[in-house]
């Protein structure tokens, strides 16, 4: 059963009953069930299918290739000669088929282009070549190493240049999707504790799929992470191995961007030992952008803003707050930190990025789904006359309001206290003075079970909960 997907899903049969061929490239973050929706909309049925094979050379890539002509029933196959040599086999076979659109699905594209192969070339041959000259051909490309098919097919210049007909980017799941899916695996979990469970791993399926039944929260956590034999202990080398050939100048950006929350300038990250000023920075944060590690954003509020780059992993997050240094023998940590400040902090930030996440449930929950915004983060800094500020998210309205959001992470009813009263109205009036803007400034309290009643609750004009988040 598929969960959430649908709009994917719609463009891959649309593709299929297209009256010519088309050519459709899905991308999206490793283990977030790229190959598992592919498999399932079309029923595990394709007229051939193929996977390349990570770290291996083109010799043993074209042997795996044959092999698969031979397992989708090719009677008599040769290893193929170089990878023009291939498509060409590949072609033969297509052209014995019968009569009907013939579904050729290559996963781990990008594993195939092996140094020096020409593996592009001829993918691009295959196409122009042969598939796009039928109309009977429906190739689907996927991988994970997201980066490599933007650079190499979407933004080719030389035969694939706008040969793509479909785009399909798979986002991890929702609140409301995770939610869906642990129903499906009769999981019993409440939203308090899949919002949790979403702060540690974010909405990656695969992530999902390993929780036991049986298990509290805090168990399973504490089996997949902080056991010796963890499945998701060691996830961090593969994640980043799988996705770039040369991991450890990726790994260190990311290592760098998780110890500051809100992000860092360029300027910034080459301050730091080991990171240099070049295009080889310039291409890592794209790549790794592209694969939604981090987001690129400005922070407004501050003169001559310059672009942040921010670690938005849930999952490498937590692998460097608590996995990477911690004793493989605290087989428990997660459990006998509940409630500790070590955790109580990490929770509020982890919080504000699953809200900056569910953007779209925010607005909706606002009744805005329809109005242009502009969402960011703001602050400005001190001055001799007033202290500085800062707010979470701001989402800017195009109907003359401009939201002020704040989030608070608790186990319960949040109550308003007169420095949470007098810190909002610090920040409304900063925002409004710096920013200049002529918009009236709403506070949204952003909290999983709401306010408490208080003489204070009026300090905010709207307010959001979990079930709003699982919109």
């Amino acid at each position: 059963m598929i969960i959430g997907r649908k709009n994917e899903q719609k463009e891959l049969l649309e593709a299929y009953k297209s009256e010519y061929s088309e050519f459709v490239a899905v991308t999206g973050r490793r283990r977030v069930g790229k190959t598992f929706l592919i498999r399932e909309t079309f029923a595990y049925k394709f007229a051939f299918q193929h996977s390349g094979i990570a770290n291996q050379k083109t010799k043993t890539q074209l042997q795996e290739f044959k092999a698969s002509l031979l397992k989708c029933g090719m009677k008599k196959c040769r290893v193929p000669e170089d990878w023009f040599d291939a498509f060409f086999l590949l072609s033969e076979f297509l052209d014995n088929l019968g009569e009907g659109k013939k579904v050729v699905f290559i996963d781990e594209l990008p594993w195939m282009d092996a140094p020096k192969s020409n593996f592009v070339s001829a993918l691009e041959h295959f196409w122009n070549g042969y598939a796009s000259a039928r109309k009977d051909i429906l190739l689907i490309i996927c991988g994970s190493a997201t980066s490599w098919i933007i650079n190499n097919v979407f933004k080719n210049h030389g035969g694939l240049h706008n040969r793509v007909t479909y785009r399909i980017h798979l986002l991890p799941f929702s609140l409301k999707e995770c939610e869906l899916y642990a129903q499906s695996r009769h999981l019993s979990i409440s939203r308090y504790e899949i919002l949790l469970c979403y702060m540690v791993m974010g909405g990656i399926p695969f992530y999902w799929s390993l929780l036991n039944r049986e298990y509290s929260i805090s168990q399973n956590i504490d089996n997949l992470f902080f056991s010796e034999k963890g499945k998701l202990r060691y996830e961090y080398n593969e994640l980043y191995n799988s996705l770039f050939k040369n991991s450890e100048p990726y790994m260190k950006i990311v290592s760098v961007l998780g110890t500051k929350k809100s992000g860092m300038t360029r300027e910034e990250l080459v301050s730091e030992p080991g990171i240099s000023s070049s295009g080889q920075l310039t291409r890592i944060l794209e790549d790794l952008e592209n694969c939604g590690f981090i987001r690129k954003y400005n922070l407004s509020g501050i003169k001559r803003s310059k672009y942040l780059f921010q670690l938005t992993d849930n999952y490498t997050l937590f692998y460097y707050k608590f996995i990477l240094n911690s004793d493989s023998g605290t087989e428990n940590f997660w459990t006998v930190n509940t409630n500790t400040p070590l955790r109580n902090s990490w929770q509020g930030l982890a919080f504000e990025r699953v809200c900056f996440a569910h953007i779209k449930q925010i607005k909706a929950a606002l009744g805005i789904s329809g109005v242009s915004t502009k969402v960011y983060s703001w602050q400005t800094k001190g001055d001799e006359n007033s202290e500085g500020a800062q707010i979470d998210m701001v989402i800017d309205r195009a109907d003359n309001v401009v939201n002020l959001c704040e989030m608070k992470f608790s186990t319960g009813k949040y109550e308003i206290t007169k420095q949470d009263d007098e810190n909002l109205r610090h920040k409304s009036t900063r925002f409004v003075s710096v920013s200049k803007t002529n918009k009236s400034p709403h506070f949204v309290m952003v909290t999983p079970y709401g306010i408490s009643d208080g003489i204070y609750r009026f300090s905010v004009q709207n307010l959001i909960t979990l079930d709003d988040l699982f919109a």
